[in-house]
C-alpha cells in the first residue's frame, strides 16, 4: 500500500489541531496505510500511540533546531513497510483523489515522482471525521472559500522506494529543500508528474508564529539562505511547473512547455526585481513628499484590494488576514464611514 512520512511542529493550540486534522485524513485513505512521525516534539510520542503511528525520535537537528531532510528521508526509506512513500507536510490534509492519483502513477510508471498544487484554506476546528461526506464538505470549501497556492509551494512528494539516495544538507522548515526534491528526480530521468488538476491537498492556513522573526525568518532567514546554497543555487531548484507530465482527465499528458518554466521564473523575478526599484526609487519618495498635503485632506496610502495583483496577495499572509492590505484598507474604511 503505502507509507506516509513527516515530521511534526509540537502539538499545541491551533497547529495541533490541524496536524491531527491532517494526520487522520491519511489514515482514511486504506486501512493498509502507514505513517511514520519523526522528531521529539512535544506530543509527538503522545500522537502516535493514541494513533497507532510509528515513532522515530531521533532526527538529526542543526544548532537552530531545523531537522535534517536526509536523516528523515534516508531512515523513512529503511523501515517503510510499503514501497510506496510520501513525505507530506503535517498540516496537509488528503483524500481519496489523492490515492486515485497515486494508484494510477505507480501503474502508469515504475519510477516517479508526483506532486502537486495546495489549497489554502482556513480550518480552525478539528475535522468531524465520523460524517461520511467530511472529504466532499472540505474539498467544496477549498474550492470555494480556499486559494489554489501557485506552482512553488510543494507540500507533498510520492515515490518509490530508494527513489532519493544521495541529499545534500538541506532542512526541512526553511525554503528550497522541496525544489531540490523535484531537480533531483528530473536529473534521474524519472517522470515528474503534477496532478493539481485531479488532486486538492487542502493547506490548513497557520501563522508563523513558532519562528521568531515569523514567516519572514521562515521564508528569507539563515536557514534559507544555506538551503539554496547547499543545494547548488538556482539552477537546482525546480517547482511543479517543471513537472514533465500532468495527469487529467483524459489521462497522462506531455507537458510539452515545461522547458520554458526557469525562463518564465526568470522573467518573473526580473519583473519583481523592477517593481521594487521602482518602489524605492520613486513611489516612497513619493510618497514621503506627499505625505503633509495627503494627511491634510485625509487621504491615505493604502491600496485598495481592486488594485492588489493576484501575485501580490499570494504573498501575504495566509491565515491572519487582517495583516492583508486588502482589510486593513477595507477595515480603516469602515472606521471612517
Amino acid at each position: 500500500m503505502l507509507t506516509f512520512f513527516s515530521t511534526p511542529k509540537p502539538f499545541a493550540g491551533h497547529i495541533s489541531v490541524i496536524q491531527r486534522n491532517a494526520i487522520q485524513s491519511w489514515q482514511r485513505l486504506h486501512p493498509d496505510v502507514e505513517v511514520i512521525l519523526f522528531g521529539a516534539d512535544a506530543g509527538a510520542a503522545e500522537i502516535c500511540r493514541e494513533f497507532g503511528l510509528r515513532h522515530e525520535p531521533a532526527v538529526e537537528r542543526k544548532e537552530d533546531g531545523t531537522k535534517s531532510l536526509r536523516s528523515i528521508f534516508g531512515r523513512a526509506q529503511e523501515i517503510a513497510r510499503h514501497s510506496r512513500l510520501c513525505y507530506v507536510n503535517c498540516d496537509i490534509v488528503l483524500t481519496d483523489d489523492f490515492l486515485r492519483a497515486l494508484d494510477a502513477v505507480s501503474r502508469w510508471q515504475e519510477q516517479f515522482l508526483m506532486v502537486g498544487r495546495r489549497w489554502d484554506l482556513d480550518v480552525t476546528q478539528p475535522l468531524d471525521f465520523s460524517q461520511p461526506n467530511w472529504a466532499e464538505a472540505l474539498v467544496h470549501r477549498a474550492h470555494n472559500e480556499g486559494f489554489q497556492r501557485l506552482y512553488y509551494n510543494i507540500d507533498y512528494f510520492a515515490f518509490p522506494r530508494n527513489f532519493y539516495r544521495e541529499i545534500p544538507d538541506l532542512v526541512i522548515g526553511r525554503n528550497w529543500w522541496d525544489g531540490w526534491l523535484v531537480w533531483r528526480a528530473a536529473t534521474q530521468g524519472a517522470p515528474v508528474v503534477d496532478v493539481s488538476e485531479l488532486v486538492c491537498a487542502v493547506h490548513q492556513n497557520h501563522d508563523y508564529s513558532y519562528h521568531p522573526q515569523g514567516i519572514q525568518g521562515v521564508w528569507f532567514g539563515e536557514g534559507s539562505l544555506r538551503n539554496m546554497k547547499n543545494a547548488g543555487g538556482m539552477r537546482h531548484l525546480h517547482t511543479i511547473e517543471d513537472a514533465n507530465y500532468r495527469l487529467t482527465v483524459r489521462g497522462f499528458e506531455p507537458n510539452r512547455f515545461y522547458w520554458l518554466a526557469p525562463v518564465k521564473r526568470t522573467v518573473r523575478e526580473v519583473a519583481a526585481t523592477i517593481r521594487r526599484f521602482f518602489r524605492l526609487c520613486f513611489w516612497h519618495p513619493f510618497l514621503d513628499l506627499t505625505r503633509p498635503a495627503r494627511s491634510a485632506l485625509g487621504l491615505r496610502s493604502n491600496v485598495p484590494p481592486q488594485f492588489i495583483s493576484k501575485s501580490e496577495k499570494e504573498r501575504l499572509h495566509p491565515f491572519d488576514r487582517s495583516w492583508t492590505p486588502k482589510i486593513q484598507w477595507q477595515r480603516k474604511k469602515d472606521d471612517h464611514s
